[in-house]
Order: C-alpha cells, then sequence, then structure tokens
C-alpha cells in the first residue's frame, strides 16, 4: 500500500503547491494592474508667486521688504535652484497623479493620453490587451488547477486537466512577460516625447512594477510545478506498467498449480 499512497500524497502536495502559486501570480496582477505606481519621480516646477498671506519655499515672495532690492531679485530669477521646486508623480497603466504644492490631495490625469499618438495605438493598447489576457489566462489556469485538486474521478481525466492547465499558465506567464517590456517601452517613449507639462526630471519604477514581476516569477514557478507533475505522473505510470509486465511474465512462466 505505501508505493500507492506515498505517490498519491506527492501529487497532491506538487498540485497545491501550483495552485497556490497560480492564485498568488494572480493576485499580484490584478493589485498591479490596477494601481498607478509602475513608475515614480519627480518634475521640476516653476515656483509660484506668492499671495496674500502665503509664505514658505513653495512660492517666490515679491511682497517682502527687500522686494525692491536688485540683489534680491536677481538671486531669484538667475538661481535656479531657487526658482524651481521638485513635485512627486506616479504613474501607471491607467492614470498619472503628481502631488499639490501647499495643498493635500493629488492631481490625476490619463495616462493614455499623455503618450504620444503614434505609439498610442500600437504598443500601448498592444500592452493592455496583454495584460487583460494575462489575468484571464491567469484566472483559468487557477480554476483548472482548484478543479484538478478536488476532482475524484480517475488519473487520467486529472492528467488531461493538468496538461491542458500547464499550457495555460505557460501562455499567460509568455503574455505577462510581453506585455510588461511594452509597457516599458511606452513608459520610456512617453518620458522623451511627452507633453512639457508631464515630463519628468528623475524617475525610477515603483513597487507596482515590481509586483507585477513578481506577478511573472509565480506564473513561471506554477507552470513549472504543473509540468513537472505530469511528468512525474507519467513516469510513475509507465513504472508501474513495466512491473506488471514483469509479474505477468513471472507468472506466465511459472503457473500456480
Amino acid at each position: 500500500r505505501m508505493p500507492v499512497s506515498v505517490p498519491a500524497a506527492d501529487r497532491r502536495q506538487r498540485a497545491s503547491a501550483a495552485f497556490s502559486l497560480s492564485f498568488l501570480s494572480l493576485v499580484f496582477s490584478i493589485t498591479a494592474f490596477s494601481s498607478s505606481y509602475w513608475c515614480e519621480g519627480t518634475r521640476k516646477v516653476a515656483k509660484p508667486f506668492c499671495t496674500g498671506q502665503s509664505k514658505g519655499d513653495h512660492c517666490i515672495r515679491f511682497n517682502s521688504p527687500d522686494a525692491s532690492n536688485s540683489n534680491a531679485v536677481q538671486y531669484i530669477w538667475e538661481t535656479g535652484d531657487d526658482k524651481f521646486i521638485d513635485r512627486k508623480f506616479h504613474a501607471g497603466i491607467w492614470y498619472s497623479c503628481e502631488e499639490i504644492i501647499d495643498e493635500e490631495g493629488e492631481k490625476c490625469r490619463s495616462f493614455i493620453g499623455l503618450t504620444p499618438a503614434a505609439d498610442r495605438g500600437r504598443v500601448l493598447w498592444l500592452s493592455i490587451v496583454a495584460e487583460l489576457l494575462y489575468i484571464i489566462l491567469l484566472l483559468t489556469g487557477a480554476i483548472l488547477m482548484s478543479v484538478e485538486m478536488c476532482y475524484y474521478s480517475t488519473v487520467i481525466d486529472g492528467l488531461k486537466i493538468n496538461a491542458f492547465s500547464a499550457v495555460v499558465t505557460v501562455l499567460a506567464g509568455l503574455l505577462g512577460m510581453v506585455a510588461h517590456m511594452m509597457y516599458t517601452t511606452v513608459f520610456q517613449m512617453t518620458v522623451n516625447l511627452g507633453p512639457e507639462d508631464w515630463r519628468p526630471h528623475t524617475w525610477d519604477y515603483g513597487w507596482s512594477y515590481c509586483l507585477a514581476w513578481a506577478s511573472f516569477a509565480c506564473c513561471m514557478a506554477a507552470a513549472v510545478t504543473t509540468i513537472n507533475k505530469y511528468t512525474k505522473t507519467i513516469l510513475e505510470f509507465k513504472h508501474k506498467r513495466k512491473m506488471l509486465e514483469r509479474r505477468l511474465k513471472i507468472k506466465y512462466k511459472f503457473p500456480d498449480h
């Protein structure tokens, strides 16, 4: 009984590991796709003039007692560091948001409208479609793996589901990789050719971008685990078949009288 129960328990553990990785990949991809922190950075914007009683380093003061001083005016207009201020921003597939100086909250606008018109139809929408297909295939693979875990019919039917879920998960991983790389290309093109009032001064990839690639890593790990489970089950069947054929040969040569 032990040679039969141990492989069955091992298959169950591998199926559970593959499902967990696939589900984790699905959660990561949905979170990254709906967020706007794929890229983060700062924009250099000119300081506004101080009005009324407004004070601080976020505006240029001309209503001070030294406003008539030529040295003070020359310092304000000729020193770049005093004339500009860094404004934080973050951007994703759908939105780009930047902080509002001297106020709470953010001002957001569509990232699709910021991309160059030549790249909007070719690369960006292909990236969005690939991301959506990636999520759909991940969901399909997770459903198939859950069905396989709860399916108590013949092992052959389980193998068919296992093979199909492996193919779906591998396709999902390939689409996810292509989608992430295309978004990277679109963002870099937007940095170079986008509107003047949006182009960042400094930028780097944010936590959503890292989460998207973590989703891809979990997806490929789930695919490898599923394929490994399928291959190992096939090898177990071949081994059992050889053992059965050997026993039948022995029984045929030495019949039990």
